[in-house]
């Protein structure tokens, strides 16, 4: 069975901070950061970027990288991602950008499915694995659109830049492979997703556009996630206009106030929570 994924996905105002140097190590990348349980190994998205990168351009380079994380882990917001695409732009400028833009795109996808998104113009609709990717356009017509390559052009977004959000991650983390396992596809939304991107572009967000398939396993996963939504929502009412998990979990994202819900101060509950306010589209 294949499973096709449709994303869409839109940077916004939070992100990590990553310094790059040249090593004079020929044989080893150096990776520190400022939290814990990140691993500075190969395991590490940034470290596998730079590999990738020698192994394509025949590189000599090493780096020292340090990593300011600001992005929680395991929140769905795709941190490791953005900073495995920005350490291949980063490796490239050292190299005297040998390779286009496109190719680091293309190459991007090997070590991760949303990886070439961050080399966008920051909104996409995805498609696949979320590696074959159609700008987000005022207008959606198939003549835009192709599987069997990545696009990277200028786009018009369909949110205003100044629209506010909050995000909302409790100190879980959601399991991506447990989700997907729980996914039950005779569940999921059958509304076209350009439909949806239509609608956003016409009429701006709303509850009833904002559908994500990956909630209801994600729940399951994590129980105390629904339980979350459920209260921003509910004191929310009149506050956001549309309340949702980001990807597979756990951040849940409010739309349309800069303000956090007042529960998430006065509940113990939720003292260890990641709360980001006063978030735009970028």
């Amino acid at each position: 069975m294949i499973l096709t994924l449709c994303l869409w996905i839109q940077t916004i105002s939070l992100g990590d901070v990553i310094k790059f140097s040249l090593s004079p190590s020929k044989t080893k990348d150096r990776l520190s950061t400022n939290v814990s349980g990140v691993p500075l190994d190969d395991k590490n998205l940034i470290i596998k970027a730079l590999n990738l990168y020698r192994k394509k351009t025949g590189s000599s380079n090493f780096f020292w990288v340090h990593l300011d994380k600001k992005v929680p882990t395991g929140a769905g917001l795709g941190g490791g991602s953005s900073n495995a695409a920005t350490a291949l732009w980063a490796a490239n400028q050292f190299n005297g950008s040998v390779a286009t833009e496109k190719e680091l795109q293309q190459w991007s996808s090997e070590i991760g499915s949303d990886i070439p998104f961050f080399f966008s113009h920051g909104a996409a609709y995805c498609t696949g694995r979320g590696e074959v990717m159609r700008p987000v356009l005022e207008s959606f017509s198939d003549d835009n659109f192709n599987f069997s390559a990545v696009f990277v052009q200028d786009i018009s977004h369909p949110l205003p830049s100044d629209i506010p959000m909050v995000l909302i991650k409790p100190k879980e983390a959601c399991s991506t492979a447990e989700v997907y396992k729980r996914l039950r596809l005779d569940q999921t939304s059958n509304v076209d997703p350009l439909t949806l991107l239509e609608k956003i572009s016409r009429n701006g967000i709303s509850q009833d556009v904002c559908i994500n398939d990956l909630e209801p396993p994600a729940f399951e996963v994590l129980p105390s996630l629904k339980r979350l939504k459920q209260r921003v929502t509910a004191a929310g009412r009149g506050q956001y206009d549309a309340v949702f998990m980001s990807g597979s979990g756990s951040t849940i994202v409010g739309v349309g106030s800069p303000d956090p819900p007042q529960f998430v101060y006065d509940d113990d509950d939720y003292r260890e929570v990641f709360l980001s306010g006063k978030l735009q589209v970028v």
